[in-house]
């Protein structure tokens, strides 16, 4: 688990997630879920606070944009592949 969605911004398709357990950078991918979503994505570009960045840390909230409708409290996990 990396966090969970506080907010959606519908018009721009963006998700804010407030990361709880984990780092986030650019490049990962993650997989959002809860009761109506269910989407795995890879990080494109992430925000804290209207600033680019490529690596967010535990305890900040980043806006991502997301491929898909999400909703509060959806959870965020970061897909880890086996070698």
């Amino acid at each position: 688990m990396v966090g969970k969605v506080t907010h959606y911004y519908n018009k721009i398709g963006v998700g804010i997630i407030e990361l709880t357990d984990s780092d986030l950078a650019v490049g990962d991918e993650i997989s959002i879920e809860g009761m109506h979503t269910n989407f795995q994505q890879k990080i494109q570009s992430m925000h804290v606070e209207h600033q680019a960045v490529n690596i967010a840390r535990v305890g900040q909230v980043v806006g991502l944009k997301v491929k898909d409708r999400v909703h509060e409290k959806d959870i965020v996990y970061k897909v880890i592949k086996k070698m």
